[in-house]
Parts: structure tokens; C-alpha cells; sequence
């Protein structure tokens, strides 16, 4: 029997969704309970390796456990991130099939999970126009999608920090990807915006002005009823740099103040949130998380850049404990 974690006093109203992408490690179930274990009442995992282009469905007895651990501890929604080699973009002649193979079979996982979002990277368009690229991705969405169906999960296309010739740094780009694969599929399309990538792409979030005018923008292209999901990330790099970067929050280029402002804003704070920052010691997840959670709510509060100064300023008896199982 797996261990139940036990999860921590939430320093804020639990009608908002603050999580994190745990790991499964051979399990959907300990990933379920690694979320709780760290106070997140959301997640987000990879169904499988994302660095492999095939697998298989989910054991059936794993799927059960994680569903149960989902209404146990109010776990919603779930969010699935796609492996990072597909690229529907691509028109390679071996890059493509692989791509269009792989993301359905990322389809049929997250039916299987009960997933309600799977988070898809634009792709690549390498050699070709963005236009082109934008009709590669939408027919490599329809081939995937070809026969699919599975009420209740949304595919949402994730934007980038726009480099080389990536897709999605500019949202414009995505809203163009969404109308032309809606179209051609009965697929729900919706976004997911990460904080890293749209600093990076030139979007100024991390100012109060940069903020309004980027959420201005987000209603005006994609709006903002589209927008399912946020990755909360500070970026390493600056404004505007196009290089993607994650950075603990607080840390990076987005700063406190920075995401206390996003997570307050009255037209997103009640989208869910779930942390893709880096773990380069131990409890920075849990870390994290405590920044989400009090940023979300504290009105004034100094922090320090560091993770471990600022959880024990954030949270100093906040602690979630584990019973061992037999």
C-alpha cells in the first residue's frame, strides 16, 4: 500500500488551484500523493517518458489508484505535458509520422488517465514560413486526432519564448493555430501560458503596467476564456531574450512583486497554476508552492531571492508529514 501523505494548512482561499508537475516514477498514484504531500491541490505530469517516442497504455490498476487519490484529495484538474520530441510543425519525413504517432498516442493516455487538459507545444517550422508551419501543425493535429474522442479533455497549446523558429512566442500565432485546427478537428483547443516563456517572448508581466497591457492583448487575441491553464515560472533570462529559462520564483526576472501581481490579478487568479520551476536542492519544490500560495493572498511582504530564506520568512511551521505504510 502506498504511503498517504498528509497534506499541509493552505495559507490561502482553496477555491484557487496552486500545484506543481510531480514525477510518476513508475507510478500515477505516487505522483497523485507527491502533490498533496507538498500542499498542491493541482497537478501536472508526463504520461510517459518524455524523451521516448512510443509507449503504451497505462496499467489499469494504476489508472484506478490515481483517480481514487484525485477525489480523495481533491486533486483537479490534471494536466498532462506531451513528451518534448514531438514536433507537428515538422514536415520530415521521418519527423512527422513520429510526431503524429506519438502525440496520439498522448491522446489516448490522457483518455485513459481522465486527464482534463494535455499541454502541447506549437513545434518547430524549421525551413518554412511561419504560415506554413502553423498548416503543418493543425494537419498533424487532425491526422493525430483522426477517429479520437474523449469527452471532457482539452488540448491546449502552450506559448513559447519565440526562439529561432519555434512557434507560439507570439500569441497571435497561437490564435491563428487554434482556428485553423478547429476547423479541421472536433478537438477542444484551448491555452496554456507560461510566465517564463512570455517575459522571454517581450511580454512585460513583471511590471504592474507590462501586466495590464499583456492581459489587455490576451483578451484581444486569444482571450481570456480560452486560457485553461498558467505555468507559473520565474525566467533567468530578461525581457524579451527569447531563451527559455525557468527560475525559482521570486529569483528570476518576473521577481516577488512581479508574481504577486499575477496571481492577484481579478481576471487570473482563478485560473490554475502549477509550478514547472527547477529543483537544484532539496524542498525546492515545497518552497516553491509556499510562494505561490502566501503571494496569492499577503498584500505587503519582504521576501529574499533565496528559496530557503524565503520559506522559512513565508511558512516557518508549515510542514507536511508522511505515515509510512506497513
Amino acid at each position: 500500500m502506498a504511503a498517504v501523505p498528509r497534506r499541509g494548512v493552505f495559507h490561502y482561499d482553496e477555491s484557487l488551484r496552486l500545484g506543481i508537475h510531480t514525477f510518476t516514477a513508475g507510478s500515477l498514484e505516487k505522483a497523485a500523493l507527491k502533490a498533496v504531500e507538498l500542499g498542491a491541490n493541482t497537478f501536472q505530469i508526463f504520461s510517459a517518458s518524455p524523451r521516448m517516442w512510443r509507449a503504451g497504455l497505462p496499467d489499469s490498476v494504476q489508472v484506478k489508484l490515481l483517480q481514487q487519490a484525485r477525489e480523495r484529495f481533491d486533486l483537479h484538474p490534471l494536466a498532462i505535458h506531451v513528451n518534448y520530441l514531438i514536433n507537428l510543425a515538422s514536415v520530415d519525413p521521418v519527423i512527422r509520422p513520429k510526431s503524429i504517432a506519438a502525440f496520439r498516442g498522448e491522446l489516448d493516455r490522457a483518455a485513459a488517465i481522465g486527464a482534463e487538459y494535455l499541454v502541447l507545444h506549437p513545434g518547430n517550422y524549421k525551413g518554412r514560413t511561419v504560415d506554413e508551419g502553423i498548416a503543418a501543425f493543425a494537419l498533424g493535429l487532425k491526422d493525430a486526432a483522426e477517429g479520437f474522442h474523449a469527452p471532457g479533455l482539452t488540448v491546449l497549446l502552450e506559448n513559447t519564448a519565440g526562439s529561432g523558429a519555434s512557434l507560439g512566442g507570439r500569441l497571435e500565432e497561437l490564435r491563428a493555430i487554434r482556428d485553423l485546427a478547429g476547423e479541421l478537428t472536433g478537438l477542444p483547443i484551448g491555452y496554456c501560458l507560461d510566465t517564463c516563456h512570455l517575459l522571454a517572448a517581450g511580454y512585460n508581466v513583471a511590471t504592474a503596467t507590462g501586466l495590464g497591457a499583456t492581459v489587455r492583448h490576451i483578451e484581444k487575441t486569444i482571450g481570456l476564456e480560452h486560457v485553461r491553464l498558467i505555468h507559473a515560472n520565474d525566467s533567468k533570462t530578461p525581457l524579451g531574450s527569447h531563451v527559455d529559462r525557468h527560475a525559482h520564483i521570486g529569483a528570476g526576472h518576473i521577481g516577488i512583486e512581479g508574481f504577486r501581481r499575477i496571481l492577484r490579478h481579478p481576471k487570473l487568479r482563478k485560473k490554475p497554476f502549477i509550478l514547472e520551476t527547477p529543483i537544484d536542492k532539496p524542498g525546492d519544490d515545497r518552497r516553491n508552492l509556499d510562494a505561490l500560495k502566501l503571494l496569492a493572498t499577503a498584500a505587503t511582504m519582504e521576501f529574499s531571492t533565496s528559496p530557503e530564506k524565503r520559506a522559512k520568512r513565508l511558512c516557518p511551521k508549515s510542514r507536511t508529514t508522511t505515515t509510512k505504510s506497513n
